[in-house]
């Protein structure tokens, strides 16, 4: 009698980034806001060094809200050393974001100066992103 095959599981411990964003996809707070076009890992100093950029730009004013949070431990190995003896020690957050998620966003200021500095924090992100405005602002 033929067995079946014997296949491996594998267990995707890192998880998977498929598809568009589930939620976190249209402006909630503010009226002009940045969404991702791509999936990726975004560090706690990365989405820092983001938002330093944008209310740097608008000289504090107005408000700027983050929607992600950096909740997921990145581990890693000390270089050079043997494989097993554990997992490695956390050396980083991240925040998995897909495409179509709000990254931030900004109220309180001119389209103009929205527009510039959203622009400057979307460099300081791995992804590209796009700028958007709410469908009610005149």
């Amino acid at each position: 009698m033929l067995q079946p095959k014997k296949t491996k599981f594998r267990r995707q411990q890192k998880g998977k980034m498929k598809g568009n964003a589930q939620r976190g996809a249209e402006l909630a707070f503010g009226s002009f806001g940045i969404k991702a076009l791509e999936e990726t890992w975004i560090t706690g100093r990365q989405i820092e060094a983001a938002r330093q950029a944008a209310t740097r730009h608008m000289k504090r004013e107005g408000q700027i809200w983050i929607r992600i949070f950096p909740d997921k431990p990145i581990t890693k190995k000390p270089a050079e050393v043997r494989m097993g003896k554990g997992k490695g020690a956390p050396e980083a957050f991240v925040a998995p974001v897909t495409p179509g998620r709000i990254i931030l966003e900004a109220e309180g200021v001119p389209l103009d100066v929205a527009r510039e500095a959203l622009r400057l924090a979307a460099q300081k992100l791995p992804i590209t992103t796009k700028f958007i405005v709410r469908r009610d602002f005149v």
